[in-house]
């Protein structure tokens, strides 16, 4: 087995950067169906704080991997989807899926 060892510019650091915490992989998984409003991913995601919601958000806005789209309308309208690093970011939410899957002994399909 290979040594692993984890610098400043490690890419195992940089995707924990980029796409780690308890809410990212969430937030990228449910923009995968596509467009979200806030309201939309606030009922997608229940547990997660508006606040929280939105820091995270900025959060991914700010390092590419979603996109907000402001209409520019009275009420305001605004909506999140991935960008294509964004849509990168899927093989590894499917491969985490999976490996939760068979820790938990459930079958991967």
């Amino acid at each position: 087995m290979n040594h692993l060892k984890i610098t400043a510019r490690c890419p195992i650091r940089t995707t924990l950067e980029l796409i780690g915490g308890k809410w990212k992989l969430l937030i990228l998984f449910q923009l995968f169906n596509g467009p979200y409003r806030l309201s939309e991913l606030k009922k997608s995601i229940p547990d997660i704080s508006e606040k929280m919601l939105i820091q995270e958000l900025k959060t991914l806005v700010d390092s590419e991997l979603v996109s907000r789209k402001n209409f520019g309308e009275v009420p305001p309208r605004v909506e999140y989807a991935l960008t294509e690093k964004g849509k990168a970011a899927m093989p590894l939410i499917e491969a985490m899926r999976n490996f939760a899957l068979q820790y938990e002994g459930r079958s991967v399909g």
